[in-house]
């Protein structure tokens, strides 16, 4: 069996640009993605930009937003990284290389828009579809480069290690090490075992432990959960940042409203529809998303409301079709006119600042396994994320990822040990348990670890996950494997990591808000 220099698990911008700049160098990569179409990550619905740089802008102020933003808790060496590698990196590979379509004035300069905690204007866009824009012609290269095999309807189930699955009895005397994963097959229910010279985590996101989410479905943390069961040191998991505004409908699915809706000047309203920001923060809807989520989750208890408004009507008609052509239509279909009037909004969880702890490179604290985009920290966000520095994050340390490893994998003797294949049970699972328990996930996660956090609520939440978890070891070790188990599993672990972090922080900081009780 073919045996690939790397294997990459997650196919959004981090995933991508990894496995495109290593294979570029030569190297073999074996690339998965969890859904059909490998754009089912939270890179391709991300809605208003990337960082870029502003006129009159520079890396010192941009330091500073990102700093001001991430509450004084950013890793600085991981601030100066970005702030010095991201234009060079936004110019080179989305710019020329990739030749993303960004939006540009009528003289064919970039447009640049404003968001939240922002000193300047220094986000390029391609309308209300950034990263559905970049995505597309990433996925596009990464089918068509001969160096890498790219596998959709693929779920990791768990790391291979030395300690962990070794036949050889006497390896757990190694450096806890990573060979690679065991792998299911989506369409069939196959599990294979997954060899590489390295591992590269790219799985993204955390948002679908929590009620209302701006996330794809595959956002459930299976990369952190992966590696906590093996072993990797995983940081920050309180810093969950809730974006302000996603469109609220009864029993459906959230959808993001961007925030450059706000940066070019749409009002949050309460539910009888007068501003409020103001008496919160003198940036009024343009304050830090921590800020203003918490802000309108205050407003929506007081009155006992589901959701408030958000207005940008007093833009042109044409402006608004023009600017946020994706929103405008969803919401028309919803029953919302845009262009005329206001649409309810409810917060909702959007990125994790924590997760797998790593360096500038990528490496965790297990040997062989690296992590890069939203399921690592390398730091830079601190206690809260400034607006469109995500993609930015992917972006620069997949290349620092990529580059640096290739020149390690060159130099490198592997060793590969037997391991055992994958028995599946044939029992089958309840599918009404695997969906009662993703709601008692969720509800609790909303309801006790959610905006504001205190002792009382996060005691109760760690209770209930921790039985819970207990029930889903249970049938998840005598039923035969699905893509819906194997997400409910690696679920309920992170949604423990994420309450685990929270008791452990009696703080404050960033998005992470503790009541004192």
């Amino acid at each position: 069996m073919h045996t690939p220099d790397v294997l990459i698990i997650g196919s959004g911008l981090a995933g991508c640009i990894a496995a495109l700049e290593l294979a570029d160098k030569g190297h073999s990569v074996v690339l998965l993605g969890a859904g059909p179409t490998g754009l089912e990550s939270n890179s391709a619905w991300a809605q208003g930009g990337i960082i870029y740089q502003g006129d009159g802008d520079s890396s010192q102020q941009l330091a500073k937003d990102i700093i001001d933003a991430g509450a004084g808790l950013s890793h600085l060496p991981a601030v100066e990284a970005l702030v010095q590698m991201g234009p060079k990196c936004v110019k080179e590979l989305l710019l020329e290389k990739y030749q993303i379509n960004f939006d540009r004035t009528e003289n064919g300069h970039l447009a640049l828009t404003e968001e939240a905690a922002h000193s300047c204007p220094r986000i390029i866009h391609h309308r209300d579809q950034t990263g559905l824009a970049i995505m597309g012609a990433l996925v596009d290269r990464v089918k068509n480069h001969p160096n890498v095999q790219f596998k959709t309807d693929q779920t990791a189930v768990d790391l291979i290690t030395l300690s962990h699955h070794s036949k050889v009895i006497t390896d757990i005397y190694y450096p806890s090490t990573c060979v690679g994963a065991y792998v299911m097959d989506n369409r069939n229910g196959d599990v294979k075992i997954h060899f590489a010279k390295e591992t590269i985590l790219a799985t993204g996101g955390v948002g679908e432990v929590f009620l209302h989410t701006s996330n794809p479905k595959e956002a459930r943390g299976d990369g952190l959960a992966m590696a906590y069961r093996a072993g990797a040191r995983i940081m920050n998991m309180e810093y969950i940042q809730f974006h302000p505004t996603t469109l609220y409908l009864p029993y459906e699915r959230r959808f993001l409203i961007t925030e450059a809706l706000r940066g070019e000047g749409a009002e949050l309203l309460t539910i009888d529809r007068s501003a409020f920001m103001h008496r919160y923060d003198a940036r009024g809807s343009l304050a830090p998303r921590d800020i203003v989520a918490r802000s309108i989750y205050q407003e929506m208890m007081q009155v006992d409301s589901q959701h408030l408004w958000l207005d940008i009507s007093s833009r042109s008609s044409e402006w608004i079709k023009g600017r946020f052509p994706t929103v405008y239509s969803h919401c028309l279909a919803k029953g919302y006119d845009l262009t005329s009037e206001p649409i309810p909004v409810v917060p909702a969880a959007h990125y994790s600042c924590g997760g797998i702890a790593v360096d500038l490179q990528g490496r965790t604290t297990i040997h062989r396994l690296r992590a890069i985009g939203e399921v690592a920290c390398t730091g830079v966000h601190g206690g809260n994320r400034l607006a469109s520095t995500s993609l930015l994050e992917a972006l620069v340390f997949s290349k620092l990822c990529a580059d640096a490893l290739s020149g390690q994998l060159h130099q490198r003797k592997d060793y590969f040990p037997p391991v055992e294949e994958w028995v599946m049970s044939d029992q089958c699972v309840d599918s009404a348990l695997v969906q009662q328990d993703w709601t008692t996930i969720k509800q609790t996660m909303w309801n006790y670890v959610g905006l504001v956090r205190d002792a009382q609520r996060l005691s109760r939440a760690f209770k209930m996950l921790h039985e819970l978890k207990i029930e889903i070891d249970s049938f998840y070790s005598s039923c035969k494997l699905t893509p819906e188990l194997l997400g409910l599993r690696n679920g309920i672990q992170t949604a423990l990591l994420i309450t685990e972090g929270a008791i452990r922080n009696r703080r404050s900081i960033g998005c992470h808000y503790r009541r004192m009780n």
